[in-house]
């Protein structure tokens, strides 16, 4: 089984691919939702303890944290120390049950994925780019973003001249979905005739 990740910047298109490559029958893994999940169950407790008032019974109050990682933004670190090993183990537990189901394909879709270093563990990543003047755009057409908010988000990302410098393939989200979507019925081609390593060296449990 392939395993391939699927990252960008915000606002470059990222959910429409997701969404279009389950339409094709590839599992894909929402590291977002996978999140907001464990906000709410096991992270909860762990990110209470880093930062005291930021959780209540519903678990992590997203907007508490966020204000306390404004605050204090060497917080990131530490919060990051928390999350990521518990999406690691939700990564595996994904990948896992996807090649039990014998899929010739599963996907990641996660954030900050060259950020974390799963680019490591990978056989492809496949990266969606537009121009940063649509990606601001787009950005802040959404709820309660904010110039501020978005730059600080951009600050923890890797630019994206060097996510595209690093990818196997580059998808074009500047324009209407359409052509962005063909891209990647071209890059599944392309998959599927590539040999897989990554799962039984980086993923399967011995």
């Amino acid at each position: 089984m392939l395993v391939v990740g699927l990252t960008g910047s915000i606002a470059m298109g990222k959910s429409t691919a997701a969404a279009h490559l389950r339409s094709r029958g590839v599992p894909v893994f929402d590291a977002d939702a996978i999140v907001h999940e464990i906000y709410r169950e096991e992270a909860a407790p762990l990110i209470e303890a880093a930062f005291p008032g930021t959780t209540d019974a519903d678990g992590v109050n997203r907007s508490k944290l966020s204000d306390a990682l404004q605050r204090d933004p060497a917080g990131f670190k530490r919060l990051e120390a928390v999350v990521h090993p518990l999406v690691r183990e939700r990564e595996r537990r994904f990948l896992e049950d996807a090649e039990a189901a014998a899929q010739p394909l599963a996907i990641l879709d996660v954030p900050l994925l060259y950020e974390t270093g799963l680019d490591a563990a990978l056989d492809a990543v496949i990266v969606v780019s537009a121009s940063a003047q649509a990606q601001r755009e787009r950005a802040l057409m959404r709820p309660g973003m904010t110039p501020e908010k978005l730059d600080q988000i951009l600050a923890r990302q890797m630019p994206d001249e060097e996510k595209r410098r690093r990818a196997h393939f580059v998808v074009d989200t500047n324009g209407p979905p359409g052509p962005s979507l063909h891209q990647l019925d071209a890059i599944l081609g392309v998959l599927s005739g590539r040999r897989a390593h990554a799962f039984a060296q980086f993923w399967l449990r011995h």
